[in-house]
């Protein structure tokens, strides 16, 4: 009788367990439609940069040296010929009454970007450019080099061995080449040996600049730094600026307030527009691009004329027969009769938009052009960039 209680107890189970399957599968069917899409908002990290956290860019003028005949010609790079003789000389060598004619010396540009907030000791990496005729820069290592600020104050000093990522041979007949072998760069070699005087941390007001300026999503942004804070203690000076200062009873300085602000996410709002490159034919359009009602027809006259000249020659064993040789023209005409007239509603969105114009059969360049003839027409509601 147990047995018999055991095997009857077994489909009731099953048949709860099974609704309880259905059930749970029908309340996440129910909840997908609803289910909030993902978000698109960026962190105001993403959005803006803070006022003195930036790069600084500095420059220098030197000399690469250990050239295998690749390097400028003396007579023809005077300003060379002076940079050795005076480096010569600061090292005890006169040799200004001598004749130099070495090819294995090139003056060179030194860049480099000296990050926010560098400490004295660090390195950073240094661009070397040449400067005279010198063909190859490969194998060279540039001497000790000074960079300069925008202030004339110098910065880093930058020497070391090259790397030249382009290569180049030549024979008699033949030339092959590859990137470009008069510049090159030198990973950590530059030191930097003074520290830009900006003390962030001791600072009571800050901005924050928007790299994409818009009035929408200023607000945005000094509405969500005032809600997280409790006080106003942001606000939009334009569409670009964003006034912040630190507030009364935060406990932390001023790092660890963007700390905690940039971390916010904010919805950014932009202005319709589309990008032309008409070089490459690249058309970038943004979601908000809206178009009028408007009727778009696109089509082409194309002739083609092909000669295919043909040879005739006379029958065998005839008297007095040349070979000629006898014109043969194909023309073609293509009106692209099958291009149809298109309309565009009113509002239409990006996708509908591309849609439309992709029936058309159009390329990416004829599309330029019918934008721009759009955008004349009035019925274009956005802002075209041609690049």
């Amino acid at each position: 009788m147990e047995h018999g209680a055991l095997m009857s107890a077994e489909p009731s189970i099953l048949l709860t367990a099974a609704r309880r399957l259905v059930v749970g599968l029908l309340t996440l069917a129910l909840s997908l439609p609803f289910a909030s899409p993902a978000s698109a908002a960026s962190r105001i990290k993403d959005l803006a940069n803070v006022e003195g956290v930036r790069e600084n860019m500095l420059v220098g003028y030197g000399l690469v040296v250990g050239l295998a005949g690749t390097g400028d010609s003396l007579r023809n790079a005077p300003f060379t010929l002076q940079s050795l003789t005076g480096m010569l000389e600061r090292l005890g060598v006169n040799t200004r009454n001598a004749t130099l004619n070495t090819k294995n010396v090139a003056a060179v540009m030194v860049t480099a970007n000296l990050p926010a907030f560098a400490a004295q000791g660090t390195r950073v990496d240094v661009t070397i450019s040449a400067l005279g005729d010198a063909t190859s820069l490969r194998g060279g290592s540039l001497l000790v080099t000074p960079l300069l600020g925008a202030d004339g104050q110098v910065y880093a000093v930058a020497q070391g061995a090259m790397a030249v990522g382009g290569f180049s041979a030549q024979g008699a007949s033949a030339t092959i080449s590859q990137g470009v072998t008069t510049s090159g760069r030198i990973a950590n070699g530059a030191l930097v040996e003074r520290e830009i005087n900006f003390k962030l941390a001791q600072l009571d007001h800050i901005k924050l600049a928007l790299r994409n300026p818009d009035f929408t999503t200023a607000n945005r942004v000094s509405s969500a730094i005032n809600a997280f804070l409790g006080e106003n203690a942001a606000s939009a000076a334009d569409p670009a600026t964003i006034d912040l200062a630190k507030p009364k009873n935060y406990k932390g300085d001023l790092v660890a307030l963007l700390t905690d602000i940039e971390q916010l996410r904010v919805d950014p709002d932009q202005v319709a527009k589309v990008v032309v490159d008409e070089a490459s034919g690249i058309i970038v359009m943004g979601a908000d691009v809206r178009v009028s009602t408007v009727a778009i027809a696109q089509g082409n006259l194309t002739i083609r004329i092909t000669e295919t000249p043909q040879v005739s020659q006379p029958e065998p064993f005839s008297t007095g027969g040349t070979t000629q040789v006898v014109p043969r023209t194909k023309i073609e005409v293509d009106t692209q009769d099958n291009r149809k007239l298109a309309v565009l509603n009113e509002g239409v969105s990006l996708q509908s938009l591309v849609d439309g114009l992709n029936a058309l059969g159009i390329g990416p360049r004829d599309m330029i052009s019918i934008l721009q003839s759009i955008k004349a027409a009035g019925a274009l509601q956005a802002d075209i960039q041609v690049m």
